[in-house]
């Protein structure tokens, strides 16, 4: 059995990542999520070790320089980070991997991983994005302003990545990104962390 490969997707809050990688994983359930570590506490309806790992932050931080996270970064005063261990796992056990991590992540996965698949997805526009993270209804204007401003910054760094989708229709996204999973997946490349 081959080594699986290793993707990941990237985009601004709002612009349906979260939809997208589900219906792929609905339509492929050999594509593994991999679980991130956070020290921020937990959501309602949020559970350890299937949304996020939710840990203390001394003992993320000892993970952190222990070398245990693929890739790790600091968001609002919180931690979050990819444990190496389950990714590696999966991949060899031949299971593509996909991580969904903020464009910071994704540069460090490049480093470290330069064979690693990198996927963005876009808002058709940015008065969309917009519409779409007001359509929430969870969102303070404070922190739209604050999502819009972050996705302004991400979106400049789209060109870095070896795929980008524009997500206007989710089922044509979906699709898209089926076909590059599939195609990248194929391919004899595997990838080492």
């Amino acid at each position: 059995m081959g080594k699986g490969r290793l993707f990941v997707v990237s985009g601004p809050s709002g612009v349906g990542k979260g939809t997208v990688i589900a219906r792929i994983m609905e339509a492929d359930p050999a594509i593994w999520k991999s679980v991130s570590a956070t020290t921020r506490a937990p959501r309602a309806g949020e559970a350890d070790g299937v949304d996020y790992y939710f840990v203390e932050r001394s003992d993320f931080e000892r993970t952190a320089s222990g070398g245990g996270f693929l890739e790790w970064a600091e968001y609002s005063g919180n931690l979050y980070g990819t444990p190496v261990a389950s990714v590696q796992a999966h991949l060899d056990a031949g299971e593509n991997v996909v991580l969904e991590i903020e464009v910071q992540g994704a540069m460090q996965v490049r480093k470290s991983a330069p064979e690693a698949v990198l996927l963005f997805v876009a808002p058709p526009s940015m008065e969309e994005l917009e519409r779409r993270l007001r359509g929430r209804g969870s969102e303070s204007e404070d922190s739209v302003r604050a999502r819009m401003d972050a996705a302004r910054v991400e979106l400049s760094h789209e060109m870095e990545y070896d795929y980008v989708f524009v997500n206007d229709d989710i089922d044509v996204t979906v699709e898209e990104m089926l076909a590059c999973i599939g195609n990248a997946g194929a391919q004899s490349q595997e990838t080492t962390i």
